[in-house]
């Protein structure tokens, strides 16, 4: 699902009505595996690559050579704080197993 008014200032838009912040500009692979674990954990998430606002990728885009480079990781501000806590949790707890993430 792509679209929404866009109105940019600096780390925040607007996007369909809301107000949304950028976590991190990560490729593409590494954003859609962090974008599909917030899901998981009831964050709503949103890729923004040069040329559209992404919420779902399937993926066969992925693997046909869609955009594949640097993308920004959105989240509604309201739960920007509840991203930022999970992804610091999923990080020490990887620290602690000794296992890559994002997996």
């Amino acid at each position: 699902m792509t679209g929404g008014d866009l109105s940019a200032n600096g780390d925040q838009v607007m996007y369909q009505g809301d107000v949304w912040v950028r976590l991190d500009t990560l490729p593409r692979l590494i954003a859609e595996s962090v974008r599909r674990t917030l899901s998981a954990h009831g964050i709503v998430s949103v890729v923004r690559t040069p040329f559209q606002w992404v919420m779902a990728s399937p993926v066969i885009e992925i693997e046909t050579g869609g955009y594949m480079g640097d993308v920004g990781l959105y989240v509604p501000q309201v739960q920007k704080q509840e991203a930022d806590d999970l992804l610091d949790r999923l990080s020490a707890e990887a620290d602690q197993d000794g296992t890559d993430w994002p997996a």
